[in-house]
């Protein structure tokens, strides 16, 4: 109901009933059915004249029982108090012989004689009120359905900037909308369009300025480790060398960041299980304290090399910060794979966990020099499983340390032969 098209339905509903609601109402009120005591009026002056003409020796056909069928017990007492209204005290009765006949009204001419008047079928007492409720029931199925139709067309254009909206990639850029619908959708579109071609220049143009900054700081870090060679002081010159190991490491890491930013791999089918094993076995070789808990077979859609290298940046995160790694994967349900990595280590402060994901972070203030690192790897990883249709969680766990969580959308399974 908070939707724009749930609005113009309700509005356009509750405007059409109310209306015909009114309208029939002032209706009812004009021309509707006479009131109870002048119902039966000309029925009763009928009688009367019929009772006139038979005290003055005209002759009728008469009946010697009454009209047979079921009595009209209300209408039969209306009828009496019209003729007492008149002067006449004779039990006359309405009836009807079976549905669909006429009513009769027998008027008691003399003993065991009765005439029968057939008369037209009496109007409804006050207002038909299951008569109107079905009308107005019928009423606002017919608004209903017009309202549908008419608010479908009315947001359709919004409905496709909402989805153009919702299918902006990984990249930030919009896909080229439709200019075509109302002024006021045309010039949406328009501008739309105009943002994304802006968007899409600044993303270009700020890939292209790390890149080139990059590996334009490859030449001056060069000559610099070249004088760092010719430092006499053996401790001096170890400083130099680490403090031209990290300026590498980070501008190697802001290129590899630009390339998953820009790069497109091909995705093919990957057992996430045996990718997982795989690069804890390479870690361990490496002497990292990486352990595979319970997997489960599940396959995933991906490119197998940025896949691997989010993944095994996640776990060596794990396994070098927090002390150890332990990996797990299951198939969570039937369209979503899942990776837990858990760690033993200090963890980070709540104030600083929503800032994991930002290029350059490091939770440590000290920058320890003890642990290799760009601080892009967390920022790499992001970048890659979000381009695989999935997300990455990261929070603090109860007992110590943090647990990082990867969610991928599984393979479709193959279909049976």
């Amino acid at each position: 109901m908070n939707t724009l098209r749930a609005k113009f339905i309700l509005l356009l509903v509750v405007a059409i009933v109310s209306v015909v609601f009114l309208l029939t109402a002032v209706l009812l009120y004009l021309l509707g059915p006479p009131a109870s005591r002048h119902s039966l009026e000309p029925v009763a002056q009928q009688v009367e004249t019929i009772v006139t003409l038979t005290k003055q020796g005209a002759t009728l056909p008469l009946s010697n029982q009454p009209a047979a069928g079921r009595d009209y017990d209300d209408a039969t007492l209306r009828l009496r108090d019209a003729l007492s209204a008149r002067g006449l005290d004779l039990p006359a009765t309405i009836s009807r012989a079976k549905r669909g006949a006429p009513l009769t009204v027998s008027i008691p001419i003399a003993e065991n004689q009765w005439y029968l008047m057939p008369i037209m079928n009496l109007p409804p007492r006050g207002v038909p009120t299951r008569v109107l409720l079905k009308w107005l029931a019928l009423i606002t199925f017919g608004a209903t359905a017009i309202a549908v139709f008419v608010a479908n067309r009315m947001v359709r254009p919004l409905a496709l900037l909402e989805n153009t909206v919702a299918s902006v990639g990984p990249d930030g850029v919009l896909p080229t909308i439709p200019e075509r619908g109302p002024g006021e959708v045309r010039a949406t579109a328009k501008a739309l369009n105009a943002l994304s071609l802006r968007l899409k220049g600044a993303i270009e143009s700020r890939m292209r300025l790390v890149a080139a900054a990059g590996h334009d700081l490859r030449t001056p870090m060069t000559r610099m480790r070249l004088r760092a060679e010719f430092v006499e002081d053996e401790e001096e010159r170890a400083l130099w060398l680490n403090d031209l190991d990290e300026l590498e490491r980070i501008a190697d890491s802001a290129i590899l960041l630009v390339r998953e930013e820009s790069g497109k791999s091909p995705p093919e089918l990957i057992r996430l299980d045996e990718l997982v094993k795989s690069i804890g076995a390479e870690l361990r070789d490496q002497d990292l304290d990486v352990t595979n808990m319970a997997t489960e077979p599940v396959s995933v859609c991906a490119s197998r090399l940025t896949l691997n290298r989010a993944l095994r940046n996640l776990i060596i995160n794990a396994a070098t910060h927090g002390v150890r790694a332990r990996v797990k994967v299951d198939g969570m349900d039937r369209v979503t794979a899942r990776i837990v990595i858990e760690d033993e280590g200090p963890g980070i402060p709540p104030s600083l966990i929503g800032q994991v994901f930002e290029p350059f972070f490091r939770a440590d203030p000290a920058r320890r020099q003890d642990i290799r690192g760009a601080g892009l790897g967390l920022t790499i990883a992001r970048e890659i499983i979000q381009r695989a249709g999935g997300a990455i969680s990261i929070a603090n766990r109860e007992s110590g340390g943090l647990v990082q969580i990867v969610e991928l959308p599984k393979a479709p399974e193959p279909a049976m032969a």
